[in-house]
């Protein structure tokens, strides 16, 4: 049985039917992103490489999503968005299927690239498709329900996947990633209303959204702003190692503790979108500073240690939310293209962030030093959304 032939129209709770399916979608994709960090060892066995080499899966998936997102959405312009939504999880599990059957290193390779290309286009249309089925002024709730699956992901299913991973093998989390996408494709295909293309959709109308500077202000404040979280993020382990004093056993908890911080902020940050997408933008970026400031003063203390991680997931989502927002306000006749490549602009952050916090520890300065790197990733993001505003109110 299908939905309903026509698009359904927008009521305060939206379909929490839809929204559940496309959260499932973005449960999937959180899980196969995050869970390979906890998977290169027994990669790197089963291939015979050493586990830098097997990172490079890390890193292939991400530029999969940073080419995938903003290429994907404008080829596809012109296609109703349910049916490629569908689209979209059916290829994500034939990329997760790839990836659990690869024979070698280099179809490994090939396949988590394969995967990382329907992340970001999925993320940003789902985001689209669920504002449209809330009012206005309810739109950042609904995209922060999109956005619970993936932090449940890193709550649920990232520790999961990693223990189930070393105790049956690293293939099978990829394998279930790929009945993951597979449900939610049959999900949409049930629960989410038809919902067409705009009517003036093409490849030339998407692309009109990067000649808006409003929409490079977003993204630039992702890239650098968001890269504060990651700079920190990619070296928790150690932090909680070697600074914190905690056993290697602590580290799943303190993930789990940081995905719990992110479902919080998903959850309570679209109220505050709902509010100011600008003035929750501000308020995140100015909290996540404030937090990485108290992380690099008190990483020593575990319980500090502990509360820090637990506020970085919270107040780092809130602002994610308050970016997909304000990219679809800052181009409204081309919302799909802005929408996804704020994940291709988070993916750049990842890499750059963790990129310079790593030049911090190789120049000596340890690992509380990426806190420091991190703070001065979001005062420069908190320079860019000023110099936004001021720039919009000058044009206005």
């Amino acid at each position: 049985m299908t939905a309903t032939a026509t698009a359904a129209p927008a009521t305060r709770r939206g379909n929490p039917a839809a929204m559940a399916a496309l959260a499932l979608g973005g449960f999937g994709i959180g899980t196969t992103e995050f869970a390979t960090m906890g998977l290169l060892p027994q990669v790197a066995d089963t291939f015979g490489i050493s586990i830098p080499t097997a990172g490079h899966a890390i890193s292939l998936y991400a530029l999969g999503v940073v080419v995938g997102a903003p290429l994907i959405t404008v080829l596809a312009a012109k296609l109703p968005r349910k049916g490629l939504l569908i689209a979209l999880t059916l290829a994500l599990a034939a990329g997760n299927g790839l990836s659990a059957v690869a024979p070698s290193t280099g179809l490994l390779m090939t396949s988590r690239f394969l995967a990382g290309l329907p992340h970001g286009a999925f993320f940003g249309i789902a985001a689209v498709v669920a504002a449209a089925l809330v009012p206005p002024e309810r739109r950042g709730t609904a995209v922060a329900r999109i956005m619970v699956g993936l932090t449940v992901a890193n709550l649920v299913g990232v520790p999961v996947a990693t223990v189930a991973g070393q105790q049956i093998g690293w293939r099978a989390a990829y394998l279930a990633v790929a009945v993951i996408e597979v449900a939610t494709a049959l999900a949409v295909a049930r629960w989410l209303p038809r919902t067409p293309a705009p009517r003036d959709a093409g490849v030339a109308a998407e692309l009109r959204a990067f000649r808006r500077p409003q929409v490079w202000f977003a993204l630039l404040t992702g890239m650098v702003g968001f890269g504060g979280m990651f700079a920190v993020y990619s070296y928790i382990s150690p932090i909680t190692t070697e600074v914190a004093g905690l056993p290697g056993g602590a580290v799943p908890w303190v993930l789990a503790v940081f995905g719990l911080g992110m479902t919080i902020g998903a959850t309570v940050g679209g109220r505050f979108v709902d509010r100011s997408v600008m003035g929750t933008v501000f308020g995140s970026l100015i909290a996540v500073t404030a937090v990485l400031v108290l992380l690099g003063l008190t990483a020593t203390a575990p319980a500090a240690a502990f509360g820090s991680v637990f506020l970085l997931g919270l107040t780092s989502q809130v602002l994610a939310s308050a970016l997909q927002v304000r990219l679809m306000d800052a181009s409204p006749d081309a919302p799909s293209l802005a929408s996804s490549s704020n994940h291709s602009a988070l993916n750049i952050a990842n890499g750059a962030g963790a990129w310079l916090g790593g030049l911090a520890i190789a120049a000596d300065w340890g690992y509380t030093a990426t806190a420091w790197v991190g703070v001065a990733l979001s005062l420069a993001g908190l320079a860019l959304v000023a110099l936004s505003v001021a720039v919009e109110r000058r044009t206005a």
